[in-house]
């Protein structure tokens, strides 16, 4: 989750728009050091790192793509998005019926990582865990195996006359630590030369690696990175907080999938933000909350290219085909959602009825069968 409001237009930007330099005309991406995707559409030169995995056919966009309807509150879109049934009377997250769906593989089937706050896209009934990382997940006052040993021996009896649900929990959470313990007890080494950012990103991706090649029955794993919201001094291509991210975001998706080799065939990540940003750049440099956006799938069985229902006239950035000056959302963002859950987790139609309630839109095509 790119939080904050992801700026799409600078990610992906529709180089090839002749208004683009317009709307923007000091933060526009350089249709010269971009790097070119198709006739319309460049990557920012800061996600340089993505260039290999976009060539091999790892990579595809999907732009235009946001709520059926802009909302351009931190808050309440970021609860949409993350609950995903407009509408509807639904209260929990799209994740957790996702995960309602399949058997689940323990307690590590649902893992929050980077944080210990599990956002609300798995609101509802099925267990997360929410750790900072997979070595900082452990008892409190535990320093070593004896210790985890004991507590984990004396927790067990204490629970043993439990009611079913507490006892479960209480079961499962023990086993979930040693677990982690296990993992911690070796330095884990990035596959195949594989270098991760020192960041937050980067360690969390290399934590999330570590607990795919490990079998430990993850079905779903989020991340939260912040810090887009960029009303003021977004920068230009060669320098500022724009670029700064997105060296960041780029670097630390090229080393995950570095890392995972043939993991990442059976491995989809999707990009979420709760809008994008408006066209036209503000006076501070910036530019502020708007409406479509851009969703980056990287992993296996992806559709190479950027997938975008266009105007039926005209250029995407022309003023009549945009809404309040921003990106008309031309994509459901759930028709991205929908897609994976299709073709890389074989959901039937209904099954993505029960997912996104009140959602009568169609696949987009950005990924392939399993």
């Amino acid at each position: 989750s790119l939080r904050g409001g992801f700026d799409g237009l600078s990610a992906v930007a529709p180089i090839g728009d002749p208004n683009l330099n317009t709307w923007r005309p000091s933060i526009a991406v350089p249709a010269a050091a971009a790097f070119q995707l198709d006739t319309l559409f460049g990557m920012h030169p800061a996600l340089s790192a993505l260039q290999p995995l976009w060539n091999n056919g790892k990579l595809a966009f999907a732009h235009a793509a946001g709520m059926a309807a802009p909302n351009r509150s931190h808050f309440s879109a970021m609860d949409e998005i993350e609950r995903a049934a407009p509408g509807t009377s639904a209260r929990t997250g799209w994740l957790d019926r996702t995960l309602g769906l399949h058997a689940l593989g323990g307690p590590f089937s649902a893992v929050q990582m980077g944080s210990n706050s599990i956002p609300e896209a798995f609101a509802g009934p099925i267990p997360v865990l929410g750790m900072d990382s997979i070595s900082s997940f452990k008892l409190s006052g535990t320093s070593n195996a004896s210790q985890r040993t004991s507590w984990t021996n004396a927790l067990t009896a204490l629970h043993s006359a439990a009611p079913p649900g507490l006892q479960d929990s209480a079961t499962g959470t023990l086993g979930a630590l040693g677990t982690a313990a296990t993992l911690s007890a070796t330095t884990y080494t990035p596959a195949n030369g594989a270098s991760y950012p020192n960041t937050g990103l980067g360690r969390s991706l290399k934590n999330t690696a570590q607990l795919i090649k490990a079998g430990v029955g993850l079905r779903v794993l989020t991340i939260d990175l912040g810090d887009w919201d960029m009303h003021a001094d977004l920068g230009r291509v060669d320098g500022g907080w724009m670029r700064d991210k997105l060296v960041d975001l780029g670097g630390s998706l090229a080393a995950f999938a570095t890392d995972l080799g043939s993991f990442l065939d059976t491995t989809t990540l999707v990009t979420l933000s709760e809008f994008g940003r408006r066209v036209e750049e503000n006076q501070s440099g910036g530019v502020d909350h708007g409406w479509g956006n851009v969703m980056f799938v990287l992993g296996g069985h992806v559709v190479k290219g950027v997938h975008v229902a266009m105007p039926a006239s005209g250029n995407l950035l022309d003023d009549a085909n945009l809404t309040q000056g921003d990106l008309t959302a031309t994509t459901d963002f759930r028709a991205v959602l929908a897609d994976i859950l299709v073709n890389r987790t074989g959901a039937s139609s209904d099954e993505v009825k029960t997912v996104f309630p009140g959602f009568t839109g169609t696949t987009l095509g950005i990924t392939s069968a399993v």
